[in-house]
């Protein structure tokens, strides 16, 4: 830790433990960039789901303009894919919340990360969802409603209005309680676009991680690799998230703690000879490729044949007998995709480059933003629009383009705003409450006898600061420093 006093207020809560985290934090800057990959085709999914409905994948409007089929079985396919972008953002969460306690296995780090990861989402979360609380159980939706029936679209609908804070209260608490039947709860409900059960999943399996990653400093690299295949393997069979999460951590793993880019470019040694592993990453990559194609553009009627192949762990039976197809599940075809991919990103270099490039990384800074803010803006904006220009005598796909042109920058906007005025501030207030509850008393006399100092000096509280966040000690405070960690303020005679 320095010794200097910290010049800024936030400083103290801002800035990172040590140049090696500062460093880490440089190196996984293609994560962050790989983020804003999905910023773009959350935004076009949302979009085409209200405008475009027979252009997304899994839709149920399966009929529709000629347009729409060919984008579906298309472009669509991999990059406006729902099943695929939330199997991405759940697999990245996992894969980069570790990340702190892989780079520095202390216990003040990993109860950091635990402590500050509901603080975190909740502050965004909770204003975003009282702004569409706000806007629509407060004003009529029936202009959403009439725009549903107008265009025929049976992929959403008006957002449900809630009766009363009790409900509000309820449904926002729900938010991050419950672990099953993510597409019931009230709070996707009232959400336009219903994608808010995302957050639920992320919250929930933040703790699948962390309960996991505690074994890496005290296992050998052999046996948890095994372990966590286990753990892989058995979240499958139970159709659980922790199947995505777990394969997120283990990478995570790999890549700090096994020299994984080596090996992998150094291949699998047989005698002699030295197997490149590229190829088994890309054979997965284009498996997965292939099985979204044929089950999304051609054999649609088998889409959901594999989603039977797990035990009906809350439905009873040996196989999902009596499965529910609204409710979201982790994918085989998207997980070849992910693991595919991400193994051949953590492999080669330049394509860590593309990632890390400053659009990208902008952007997946701000994915959270733009996921909480998006809804709003279409459901809102958007669908007046089209409405006003519909009534006004403009075709349908006309009306949608110049929604498109209006929306996407003014979302770009919003979420820029969202991020400094909510986002941003979140990050310092959860680093915040953190600093404050981990300071622990120190006893006066006790500090004074540590330093040598004789009874007849004036002696405050002392504090000890928990060096897994805080370089220096509050910006308020003038200190002394005694050893490592313990500090006590500047002493005056008495």
């Amino acid at each position: 830790m320095k010794s200097d006093l910290l010049s800024s207020p936030l400083a103290m809560f801002t800035s990172l433990s040590s140049p090696h985290i500062t460093n880490i934090a440089i190196k996984q800057d293609y994560l962050i960039g790989l983020r804003g990959l999905f910023v773009v085709q959350s935004f076009l999914f949302v979009f085409f789901q209200a405008f475009l409905p027979a252009a997304v994948p899994d839709s149920k409007n399966v009929e529709g303009p000629t347009y729409q089929i060919v984008l579906r079985k298309t472009f669509s396919v991999l990059f406006c894919n729902p099943s695929l972008i939330y199997g991405w953002i759940i697999f990245l969460s996992a894969r980069t919340i570790c990340l702190p306690y892989l780079a520095n296995k202390t216990r003040e780090v990993g109860a950091s990360s635990i402590f500050r990861r509901g603080v975190r989402l909740w502050i965004p979360t909770f204003i975003a969802y009282s702004l569409a609380a706000a806007a629509f159980s407060t004003a009529s939706t029936d202009y959403i409603s009439e725009f549903v029936e107008s265009t025929g679209n049976l992929s959403t609908g008006a957002p449900l209005r809630m009766r009363n804070f009790l409900v509000y209260f309820n449904s926002l608490f729900q938010i991050f309680w419950l672990n099953k039947d993510y597409h019931l709860q009230a709070a996707n409900q009232v959400f336009p676009s219903g994608t808010l059960w995302i957050v639920s999943v992320i919250f929930q399996q933040s703790y699948t991680v962390y309960m996991t990653m505690v074994i890496v400093p005290a296992t050998r690299t052999s046996w948890r690799v095994k372990a966590m295949l286990a753990f892989i393997i058995a979240a499958f069979w139970v159709q659980s998230w922790a199947w995505y999460s777990v394969t997120g951590l283990l990478i995570a793993d790999a890549v700090f703690n096994m020299d994984f880019q080596f090996r992998s470019r150094k291949g699998l040694e047989v005698g002699k000879l030295s197997l490149p592993l590229w190829p088994l990453y890309a054979a997965m990559l284009f498996t997965g490729v292939v099985l979204q194609f044929l089950f999304i553009s051609w054999k649609t009627d088998m889409r959901g044949n594999e989603l039977h192949g797990h035990t009906g762990i809350y439905t009873g039976g040996m196989l999902n007998e009596r499965m529910d197809e609204d409710q979201p599940m982790a994918r085989v075809d998207n997980y070849l995709i992910i693991l595919g991919s991400m193994l051949l990103i953590e492999t080669f270099e330049w394509p860590r480059r593309v990632l890390c490039g400053e659009l990208f990384v902008a952007l997946g800074r701000r994915s959270f933003s733009f996921f909480l803010m998006q809804p709003l803006i279409i459901y809102t904006v958007g669908i007046k629009l089209f409405q006003h220009m519909a009534n006004a005598g403009s075709t349908t796909a006309l009306s949608g383009f110049i929604c498109f042109l209006v929306c996407a920058p003014l979302v770009g906007i919003v979420a820029e705003v969202f991020y400094r005025i909510v986002d941003l501030p979140s990050v310092v207030i959860a680093r915040g409450f953190w600093a404050l509850f981990s300071f622990v008393g120190l006893s006066n006399i006790g500090n004074a006898r540590i330093a040598g100092l004789t009874d007849t000096l004036f002696i405050t509280t002392g504090i000890r600061f928990s060096t897994a966040l805080l370089d220096d000690v509050p910006f308020n405070l003038l200190v002394k420093r005694l050893r490592a960690d313990i500090y006590l303020p500047l002493l005056s005679n008495s």
